[in-house]
């Protein structure tokens, strides 16, 4: 049997298959990098539209405590100073995220943080001595009646296509207030955004690796894993054991973007909007994120929806029926002993890119020390 060409067949050009690829690239092994898309990158994927970045699969902000992985990627390409500070509309008014003194201020007119505290503590404590059956009497018990009925409870039951009475506690363990003025939305020590786009961190992970894009694994899987001695596998779990056992599922998203004929349509990158009545999510505008001067705009509507074979899956439905299922799959996957499984999708789990690119580093150094 002739020996086979590659020591690495990666499947997906995500985020974890990148970093795996180059990690194995310097350490000497020959990788071949598959897609079944038209582009690498994954998720974080960006297109050019009158010379903006536009990030095609939803907004990617990348943010880390971890300085090794903040300057890893930095290494790649710099990134810039963007800080999410994201707004929620509620029927037209306008709120800061997360709670902090400002969406204080803006519900209740108050100014201090013992004025908020007093008003949380009145609004939560009828829930605080019991156990939370659900969601909606998590949220309750965590930020009071105002916040949750202005500000949570369209917006999740919109993502999960579910009533918040019928999705598990788990899934919001906590809310953060934050007794500041403070609209930073994340707490990491860094945070930014690729200067020219994510595409410019894959070219610089997957230089000098061969890549090849729409090819489907599933379509000619014998002769692919025979070109390599190893198959690293970033797809669905299920899939790859040809839904043995079922589909996992997953709620995905469709995106309506729309080219404006104005530089500025809302100010600011991210604006979600939480009332049932709207479909969609959130608006970005992707100019925001690189501070762009474009005469033009570009917007994208997130609708949410449930993940199908037409449709991409992007979140993970973490609730026990189909964490047993995983499970299942899981210990078929231990069982390989020529693949190996990495990425949001094969581990059946959310991932921040922080937390991608750990774990495929973790995973490379174990294997190739």
């Amino acid at each position: 049997m002739r020996e086979p060409e590659y020591d690495f067949l990666i499947v997906g050009a995500g985020l974890y298959g990148a970093v795996f690829a180059h990690e194995a690239h310097k350490k000497g092994k020959k990788c071949l990098v598959i897609d079944k898309r038209e582009h690498l990158g994954g998720n974080t994927y960006c297109e050019d539209v009158d010379g903006i970045n536009i990030h095609k699969y939803g907004a990617h902000i990348f943010h880390t405590n971890d300085k090794f992985i903040w300057d890893y990627v930095n290494s790649f390409v710099p990134f810039n100073r963007y800080t999410n500070s994201p707004l929620a509309n509620y029927k037209g008014e306008l709120y800061n995220l997360p709670f902090n003194m400002n969406t204080f201020r803006q519900l209740w007119g108050i100014s201090t943080p013992d004025e908020a505290k007093a008003i949380i503590a009145e609004q939560t404590k009828e829930y605080k001595d019991k156990i939370p059956s659900n969601l909606e009497e998590q949220a309750l018990s965590l930020v009071g009646k105002d916040i949750y009925e202005k500000l949570i409870k369209g917006y999740t039951e919109k993502q999960w296509g579910r009533k918040a009475t019928e999705l598990p506690a788990f899934i919001i363990k906590r809310l953060p207030l934050r007794f500041t003025y403070d609209n930073n939305y994340f707490n990491d020590d860094h945070q930014g955004i690729p200067v020219g786009g994510y595409n410019k961190l894959t070219e610089g992970l997957l230089e000098g690796i061969e890549c090849r894009t729409n090819v489907d694994f599933f379509k000619d899987r014998k002769k692919l894993e025979s070109l390599a001695k190893q198959v690293v596998f970033t797809g669905k779990i299920d899939e790859y054991f040809d839904y043995r056992h079922g589909k996992l599922e997953y709620r995905s998203l469709h995106f309506e973007h729309t080219t404006l004929d104005q530089d500025n349509y809302q100010g600011n990158a991210v604006v979600n909007y939480t009332e049932a009545s709207i479909p969609y999510t959130r608006i970005i505008e992707h100019k925001h994120f690189e501070f762009g001067k474009q005469k033009a705009s570009v917007i994208t509507k997130e609708y949410p929806l449930e993940a199908s074979s037409d449709n991409e899956p992007y979140y993970p439905i973490n609730d026990a029926k189909n964490t047993d299922l995983f499970n299942t799959y899981k210990k078929m996957a231990e069982q390989e002993t020529t693949t190996i499984f990495g990425g949001r999708l094969a581990e059946y789990r959310y991932y921040d890119m922080h937390q991608v690119i750990g774990a495929a580093l973790a995973k490379t150094r174990k294997l190739l020390p």
